[in-house]
């Protein structure tokens, strides 16, 4: 496959949107550490703040990463702008394995997300009913 030097440009929208996405994820953690109630000391408290220090941290190489996909996306064009196809070629290749390890880390983020409300679930110690949601159980 040739890539010329509109082929890496393709990636710039997805790859901005990607970033403010990944921001948007940071400011929401954020917001939720502010808030979190330090008056608790119980187990699942310490089980939310190891998460969310995980979270924070995946949240920050998701963004380390994501514009290191991002700086070599753009240097793939100054290379392909110069000529030198190979190399553009390489440099946009490795651009596309960073962004996959980006989106990797974003979905091992989002799992850890939802292994953070199960905790939080489980400590309102609420029963867990096995029912499945439809439209007559919901208009119920």
């Amino acid at each position: 496959m040739e890539v010329t030097l509109t082929t890496p440009a393709v990636l710039f929208p997805a790859i901005s949107l990607l970033l403010l996405a990944y921001t948007n994820r940071f400011i929401a953690l954020a917001q939720i550490i502010r808030n979190f109630d330090r008056t608790e000391d119980s187990d699942s408290t310490q089980k939310q703040i190891e998460n969310l220090r995980e979270r924070i941290q995946l949240i920050k190489r998701m963004q380390e990463v994501g514009v290191v996909s991002f700086f070599l996306c753009v240097l793939s064009m100054l290379v392909l702008y110069a000529d030198y196809r190979v190399a553009g070629s390489w440099i946009f290749a490795s651009s596309l394995i960073f962004l996959l390890y980006s989106l990797w880390l974003s979905v091992r983020e989002i799992r850890i997300s939802v292994e953070a409300l199960d905790v939080y679930l489980c400590s309102l110690n609420l029963p867990f009913r096995n029912r499945k949601w439809t439209k007559s159980n919901i208009n119920n």
